[in-house]
């Protein structure tokens, strides 16, 4: 009598270890009402270019002058340039050219960078702009703030008092005259030119082609999905002026940043900002479009 219900527990308990396995089988969660997490979508680009090809070389006579004038093994090292050492080609690669000339010596660098995202609820593309924003900031801009906070800082109450004592000069008031203007303002007028800089303009004044007649660094459109230039020009006591550009531009979970720098042979001389900016805004140009083919 004892044996047959020992029996008929085996049974019960294969019964219900099939059930189960036919359950997980069939695909239902032993979790009900577990959440489904949706991996988010990969970036674009699962490669990066080889960077010392990227530049043409015809780009390369232009952005490095004096390159194409000298002997073919020197030329030939110049133009093919020194690549960046990096441990993971697949995520981040660079490469750097050089070229001295009898008035300057110029240099150009580029490097790629390929996010990837290792949280499925974050995208490569999210990921990519989470980078480039520290970038951003780091070059103390930023996309989502307006132009010009210097020009709000010199405007207000330094203007009012300069139209305050303006108003007494002109009407000949005494003390207790311009008491009563300065407790019952007239409405603002325009703020001198003096007193009011453009927005990211600089205090300091330069001749015709200095660092000061550049426009400061800005955001940048039309590159990419978000880009920025940074203008740093530099100078170190006796030595010739240093300016470096910097692009720095994202496309998809790509994010690519160009240098391109001049330092004079003389310290008389200061580089041509404007030319700067502009070669190095058209490079990356070219970059971004040969990304996208």
């Amino acid at each position: 009598m004892a044996y047959v219900p020992g029996v008929a527990l085996l049974a019960a308990l294969v019964v219900g270890c099939s059930a189960d396995a036919d359950s997980n089988a069939n695909g239902a969660d032993s979790k009900a009402g577990s959440p489904t997490v949706t991996p988010a979508p990969p970036g674009k680009y699962l490669t990066l270019p080889a960077p010392c090809r990227a530049v043409p070389r015809s780009t390369l006579k232009d952005l490095l002058p004096g390159a194409a004038e000298l002997p073919g093994d020197q030329q030939e090292k110049v133009f093919r340039g020194t690549a960046a050492v990096t441990y993971d080609t697949d995520r981040k690669v660079g490469c750097s050219w050089k070229s001295d000339a009898p008035d300057a010596t110029r240099s150009l660098s580029i490097d790629f960078e390929r996010v990837v995202s290792y949280d499925p609820a974050v995208s490569d593309d999210d990921r990519a702009d989470t980078v480039y924003a520290k970038k951003e900031k780091a070059a103390g801009l930023s996309s989502s703030t307006p132009p010009g906070p210097d020009a709000e800082k010199n405007s207000g109450t330094p203007d009012k008092k300069g139209e305050e004592s303006e108003k007494g000069e002109k009407s000949g008031t005494s003390d207790s005259g311009a008491a009563k203007g300065s407790a019952s303002p007239g409405p603002s007028s325009t703020a001198s030119p003096s007193k009011t800089p453009a927005a990211g303009g600089s205090a300091s004044s330069g001749g015709s082609g200095g660092p000061e007649d550049v426009p400061p660094s800005r955001i940048l459109d039309n590159l990419g999905d978000a880009a920025f230039l940074h203008d740093l020009p530099k100078r170190s006591g006796s030595t010739a002026q240093n300016h470096t550009v910097s692009v720095v531009f994202r496309t998809s979970n790509v994010v690519v940043t160009v240098r391109y720098a001049e330092q004079p042979a003389l310290v008389t001389q200061e580089p041509d900002g404007a030319e700067l900016q502009e070669k190095a805004q058209a490079l990356a140009r070219k970059l971004a479009e040969t990304l996208s083919e």
